[in-house]
């Protein structure tokens, strides 16, 4: 069973005031259309889009605050229409832009959010002590908190209950590189329990890091799901070499398109497979030679770029997973 699963997932918002929709002439604006996707048990899933592509709307769907215009979606078996409130009892969520109660101290505020679930904190010690929350900062009010340490205090309000599935928006957001290595760390330790985590973002470096598999939305909707390692197998990447003889000649190897020769340097776009590219330069003089690894950004780049609108590896009927 997948642990978060949408099938033609939508949210249609009419723009215009109540004048216009009154006269039948507001129009309707898709926030997210037509989404279909399934998380696995134990997986870090990433979802991956700019600003105002969908992703929060989508995190809201599933959590219940709001109903979709179309479709469906189901987490940890249960209808996110119908059973709303039992989802939220079970998933650990951090909201982006986490707003948190001032006057309350940083414990205060753990346990009463804590209390929600019904169940141990058993994570506490081990979130604050390694987003480095020492016990006279959780003993201090949220108003003098600096907002990296509002956005610790949200991580560890998540995850402070072990819950079997956390859903994260921008979880990173505020932190500085310090720390977002040691939330990445955390992140390792859920993987390696089994718990799974959904995780919005649109830090490219973040999502290569620690998720498994990542869809990627452009305009509400979903235009990739694939393996991080599938994604990056197939972006173009750019290879330069100097030479001291003839050019070799990449006429028709596979992967290989935009040669460019000036004065022994060559230049070319590579994907895929570069054992047919590497076969083709064996017999020349090659000096130098660079090939740029494979990033996400890039991969990211190439779908926006070309409008990507065809969902990666679709499944015949309703969801993709």
């Amino acid at each position: 069973m997948s642990v978060i699963e949408t099938s033609g997932l939508s949210k249609h918002y009419l723009a215009g005031g109540l004048r216009a929709r009154l006269r039948g002439t507001a129009s309707v604006i898709p926030a997210l259309d037509d989404v279909g996707l399934a998380v696995r048990p134990g997986e870090v899933f990433g979802f991956l889009g700019p600003n105002g592509a969908g992703k929060t709307t989508c995190i809201r769907l599933l959590l219940g605050f709001l109903h979709p215009s179309a479709g469906s979606a189901r987490v940890l078996g249960l209808d996110t229409q119908a059973d709303g409130v039992a989802i939220r009892g079970r998933v650990g969520y951090l909201p982006g832009g986490v707003a948190l109660y001032d006057a309350m101290t940083g414990t205060e505020l753990l346990d009463y959010l804590g209390a929600f679930y019904g169940r141990p904190a058993s994570r506490r010690t081990r979130m604050v002590d390694g987003l480095e929350l020492a016990a006279r900062d959780l003993a201090r009010p949220i108003r003098d908190y600096s907002r990296g340490m509002r956005q610790k205090l949200g991580i560890v309000q998540a995850l402070q209950h072990d819950p079997e599935l956390a859903i994260l928006d921008e979880p990173s957001e505020g932190l500085d590189p310090l720390m977002q290595r040691a939330f990445y760390e955390i992140l390792d330790e859920l993987r390696a329990a089994g718990r799974t985590v959904f995780l919005s973002s649109h830090v490219l470096s973040e999502v290569e890091r620690v998720c498994d598999r990542v869809a990627i939305v452009r305009r509400g909707r979903l235009v990739a799901l694939e393996e991080i390692g599938a994604l990056l197998a197939r972006r173009r990447r750019t290879v330069e070499m100097r030479l001291a003889g003839p050019p070799p000649d990449l006429a028709g190897v596979p992967g290989v398109s935009d040669v460019e020769v000036v004065d022994g340097h060559l230049r070319c776009r590579l994907e895929g497979d570069v054992r047919p590219f590497l076969a083709a330069i064996g017999g020349s003089a090659v000096t130098d030679l660079t090939i740029e690894p494979a990033r996400l950004e890039e991969a990211f780049l190439e779908y926006y770029e070309d409008g990507g609108e065809v969902v990666a590896n679709p499944a015949p009927a309703g969801a993709v997973s």
